[in-house]
């Protein structure tokens, strides 16, 4: 399979969409429609990958809870669980990333990096789009004081019984990624 052309259809300033033509594995020639953060998506720029975003697993140590939020989001039309997270801005190192978001949408401190993962990508199908996620501890009290007037969220510390009362909860709306780690900790009580 191949890449044929490239046409952007849209023109944002976080977000276009673009119209790929490629073959399939039989030479037919298709096309397919995207999402991407970047001006060049991925499968033509030819260079290593960097984040366009970053999710934070924070771990409050003092109060032994993982933080999450609940956040509303436009395209769920209600709340949806996830971590703190956000786009890097031009020029911001990762670890910046995440230590700016985690105090602007929980009013906790970063105060150790326990891992970070390479750019991982959600829904491909759809978007280039990737994030490292930075497990970390935090301190502090809650507060969403930085949030913007575009969000609305609510900052949780769950213990990990707290976790798995969540997860069985009918009718709540998971990121992914959240998901993910929300049912380790449920069933291990660690990040």
């Amino acid at each position: 399979m191949d890449i044929i052309d490239m046409k952007k259809m849209t023109q944002f300033n976080h977000l276009n969409l673009f119209s790929m033509g490629y073959r399939d594995r039989k030479g037919k020639e298709k096309s397919w429609i995207f999402a991407s953060r970047c001006d060049e998506p991925c499968a033509l720029n030819g260079k290593d990958p960097v984040p366009d975003a970053v999710v934070v697993v924070p771990f409050h140590w003092e109060k032994q809870r993982l933080v999450l939020i609940r956040e509303f989001r436009v395209p769920l039309g209600g709340d949806q669980y996830g971590f703190p997270a956000g786009l890097v801005d031009k020029n911001e190192a990762v670890l910046g990333a995440a230590a700016r978001e985690l105090k602007e949408e929980t009013g906790l401190t970063l105060v150790r990096t326990l891992r970070q993962s390479p750019p991982v990508y959600s829904s491909s199908g759809m978007t280039d789009e990737s994030v490292s996620m930075v497990y970390a501890e935090c301190q502090g009290e809650p507060s969403t004081d930085g949030n913007e007037d575009s969000e609305e969220i609510e900052v949780l510390m769950l213990s990990q019984k707290e976790a798995r009362v969540l997860l069985e909860t009918p009718g709540v709306k998971f990121d992914v990624k959240t998901w993910i780690v929300l049912s380790m900790f449920a069933e291990l009580g660690r990040i």
